[in-house]
């Protein structure tokens, strides 16, 4: 049987901020009695944390908060570097697993605000993120999501909120550049609440953990929880909410790919099949041709590509030089695939490979591999079409 990950789906109406996150997850189940036990694993001190109920709009929700003594105020103020980090992380008592995607999530921050101010990676500190309330909410939520199980986070489209934020560099628009440079990749809106409702940390989370935006309805929901933002908000719930539960559709590969479309009208039609060797050479999933009409009544030929978005650049390249185009046309989308592999058979004609495609770990189809199929053809003279369903038949089937 196929195994059901357990998953976690960060529905960020509101956005997400790292104590939003964790009393998510406590209100989702997690003892925060747990979490403070895997938190003193942590080589950091002068903190407490508390938990309660409380109401944001209509919604109960609950509130964690980091409390931040005096000394632990003053050694925030001082900012940390990279090495700073890396050394507590490293020297603690947590699991490697922990540990390790801790490190990679404080190295996305560093990572991010290098680059928006400038400075060298080793050399940037962080300020309001390298205190210890950030390394108790992003090790607080890995410590909870661990106990829960989970081996997967999904996001939905992540509200960031709007207006402006005072930093440690001044007043910054939102989203705060640090913030909007670790969610590229995401999709992202405001509801102009005047309001940072997605902190650096909370996008750290979401882009430290990569989790993927996908579909709500792929969840066989078990639990849900509800953490609550700082304040209350008119007309909005200020909550993040979390969905626990597993893979409803084990079995299946899901993915989101690129699809890149043009129009041509005035290309000598042999050369598509060089280009659809380039770009298929290139990387491109699949090619194919459509015959469509255009203004005027003028016959032309639809050409699309799927791809990953990481290939778009070359295979656009590809097309702009091999072809008449002089634009092109790209929009994402979600594809749901079989689990496929391909196996060696044994058959009177040699060893053939077959394609064997499973849903919940059952065979639904098998096809031969058609260069195989091919060679036998030319080989033995026998029709292609019988070759294939002899194969199927008596070696696949039984």
């Amino acid at each position: 049987m196929p195994k059901h990950e357990k998953i976690a789906y960060f529905d960020c109406f509101a956005g997400i901020s790292g104590d939003m996150c964790l009393g998510a997850l406590v209100d989702a189940g997690v003892d925060i009695s747990d979490i403070k036990r895997g938190l003193k694993k942590l080589p950091i001190q002068n903190y407490s944390l508390t938990s309660k109920k409380v109401l944001r709009g209509s919604i109960s929700a609950t509130k964690v908060d980091v409390i931040i003594k005096a000394e632990g105020k003053r050694l925030k103020a001082k900012g940390k570097k990279w090495k700073d980090i890396e050394k507590t992380i490293k020297t603690s008592q947590l699991s490697e697993k922990i540990k390790q995607k801790g490190l990679h999530i404080f190295k996305r921050l560093f990572e991010a605000e290098a680059r928006v101010h400038g400075e060298p990676f080793d050399k940037v500190h962080l300020h309001e993120l390298g205190g210890t309330d950030c390394l108790v909410d992003i090790f607080g939520a890995l410590i909870g999501l661990d106990i829960l199980g989970i081996e997967k986070i999904y996001v939905s489209s992540i509200n960031l909120g709007s207006g402006s934020v005072k930093t440690e560099h001044g007043m910054l628009p939102v989203p705060a550049p640090a913030t909007a440079e670790l969610l590229k990749g995401y999709p992202v809106y405001s509801s102009e609440i005047p309001f940072e409702l997605t902190t650096p940390t909370g996008a750290a989370i979401v882009s430290g953990m990569n989790a993927d935006p996908y579909s709500l309805s792929e969840i066989t929901i078990e639990k849900i929880g509800y953490g609550a933002g700082n304040r209350d908000i008119a007309n909005m719930s200020n909550t993040l909410r979390i969905l626990i539960g597993k893979e409803a559709n084990a079995g299946k590969s899901k993915e989101f790919v690129t699809v890149i479309e043009t129009n041509i009208d005035d290309m000598n039609p042999q050369f598509y099949e060089y280009v659809m060797e380039m770009l298929f050479k290139a990387g491109a999933h699949d090619v194919f041709l459509e015959n469509i009409i255009m203004k005027k009544g003028r016959p032309a030929v639809k050409l699309t590509v799927i791809s990953e978005e990481s290939d778009i650049d070359k295979l656009s390249n590809i097309l702009f030089q091999e072809t008449t185009t002089i634009g092109l046309r790209f929009y994402k989308a979600h594809r749901r695939t079989l689990d496929r592999k391909i196996k060696k058979i044994k058959t009177k004609y040699g060893n053939v490979r077959i394609k064997v495609s499973t849903l919940k770990g059952n065979i639904v189809n098998i096809s031969p591999e058609y260069e195989d199929l091919k060679a036998i053809a030319k080989k033995t003279k026998i029709p292609i079409k019988k070759i294939a369903e002899e194969i199927i038949t008596h070696y696949c089937i039984h």
